[in-house]
């Protein structure tokens, strides 16, 4: 799955401008790609029972004292089918790796798992 031209432009400006907080991407075995973006989101408003691929801006400083925050969220939740699961897994490297500036990845399968 490529990251298509309005995803990338818009993780350039939320780079660049802080536009949005979050953003998310859903995709179908029909069509190439579906994305949302939000100046006021939550990644636990993640659907219960479809993965996403995430990128949430949020500043926190590491336990090394790094200041980060581009965090990009592998969801797939539990509930999710098997397929949908299917269709995330194999092209997440391609994905993260198109949005230059992703600065910590998580695999979150369950809202507590994207706790600050």
């Amino acid at each position: 799955m490529a990251v298509d031209d309005d995803c990338k432009s818009k993780f350039l400006e939320l780079k660049a401008k802080r536009t949005y907080t979050a953003w998310s991407s859903s995709r179908s075995r029909r069509s190439r790609s579906r994305s949302s973006w939000t100046s006021s989101a939550s990644p636990t408003t993640l659907p219960a029972d479809e993965c996403r691929y995430c990128v949430y801006d949020f500043d926190f400083i590491t336990e090394e004292g790094c200041q980060k925050s581009k965090i990009f969220i592998a969801w797939s939740p539990d509930t999710a089918k098997i397929r949908n699961k299917m269709l995330y897994a194999s092209p997440k490297e391609r994905f993260k790796r198109e949005l230059d500036g992703i600065q910590v990845e998580l695999q979150a399968t369950d809202p507590t798992e994207m706790g600050h």
